[in-house]
């Protein structure tokens, strides 16, 4: 069945179904003018995110399960990286009329599987016709203490969660049709349904860490970023990035390069002294890997140094929309 036979009304009635009776929380939840939902939190923290097809995905490389899970995981990511509890989410769909409404029903249940793992409610949304397949995830969630971009100060140690390079890698592989045996198959599952890593940054929050960002960009570029934000410069070892085994194995050479900007790894970055990243380290329930340090010239400035302090040269920052064209952005299709 497509979309233009069941129409407007019948599929949020679908998505409904899917979704299933919402949390103690939620007062009004998908079919009304607006989702209302209770809250006693002092901090609300909100996050959007768009999922455009042939700009971020193609539903050639991406199940509609994938796709799903996907779309609520970069939400999930932005909240973590505030320190946030995620709590409830709006979904906009834009649709071709002759979508396949199975194909529908199959992102829903994506986006539920997920959202059970971490208690969200998805509590309505909207959904309108367009010429590609649009997906815009908008989540609210809750904080006693947030963490931001813009505390790093001189000294602090930057510190990254698990490993990087796996979903650039995962995409290079896709886009040049490799196939995936049991070595690469981690590769294609951290691009197409990256892990969120929600209690990682309430962790964060609840140390009172500086300085938070999530790797969605590229770690330079996040990296970049955060500096910024907070007025100062960065140096990082290039020995000490945390890369996955299976993109060694396969790109090589190109491997630091996937790792540093290849974006998409949803991992969180933070920065703090030692003291408090040795504390947090311990409380992780996943790899934390210190990659160089925060300094106090050329703000915004990243430096990668090989591991006798001479300075190399990087090759990309990351991702960055309306960048001049480049035919190996990573996060296209």
């Amino acid at each position: 069945m497509k979309v233009s036979e069941l129409g407007e009304f019948g599929l949020i009635q679908l998505f409904q179904r899917i979704v299933g009776s919402p949390g103690d929380d939620v007062v009004v939840g998908i079919g009304d003018d607006a989702a209302v939902w209770r809250s006693n939190a002092t901090l609300q923290v909100a996050t959007t995110d768009a999922l455009i097809e042939n700009v971020h995905f193609t539903l050639g490389h991406t199940s509609w399960r994938e796709l799903g899970w996907k779309a609520l995981a970069v939400n999930l990511s932005d909240i973590a990286a505030m320190g946030g509890r995620p709590k409830c989410a709006l979904v906009s769909l834009g649709l071709p009329s002759d979508t396949d409404v199975e194909g529908l029903a199959e992102l829903y249940e994506g986006m539920v599987e997920l959202a059970r793992l971490f208690n969200v409610d998805i509590a309505g949304g909207d959904v309108v016709a367009a010429p590609v397949v649009m997906l815009s995830v908008s989540m609210v969630g809750t904080a006693d203490h947030i963490v931001t971009r813009a505390a790093a100060r001189p000294h602090d140690q930057i510190a990254v969660t698990g490993l990087l390079g796996a979903s650039a890698a995962g995409l290079h592989m896709l886009k040049k049709g490799l196939l995936f045996d049991s070595t690469t198959a981690p590769l294609r599952e951290a691009h197409v349904k990256p892990y969120p890593r929600s209690v990682e940054g309430q962790v964060l929050a609840e140390n009172e860490v500086r300085a938070a960002i999530d790797i969605s960009d590229g770690l330079v570029g996040d990296l970049s970023k955060l500096c910024k934000a907070s007025s100062v410069g960065a140096r990082l070892y290039a020995h000490q990035i945390p890369i996955h085994p299976a993109v060694h194995t396969v790109f090589k050479q190109e491997a630091l390069n996937l790792a540093l900007s290849g974006g998409e790894d949803y991992e969180l970055l933070f920065t703090d002294t030692m003291e408090v990243v040795a504390k947090v380290k311990g409380l992780m329930p996943c790899p934390v890997t210190v990659i160089g340090e925060i300094t106090s010239n050329e703000p915004g400035r990243v430096r990668l140094l090989d591991e006798n302090g001479n300075e190399m040269a990087l090759e990309r920052k990351g991702w960055e929309h309306f960048a001049p064209d480049d035919d190996d952005k990573p996060n296209e299709p």
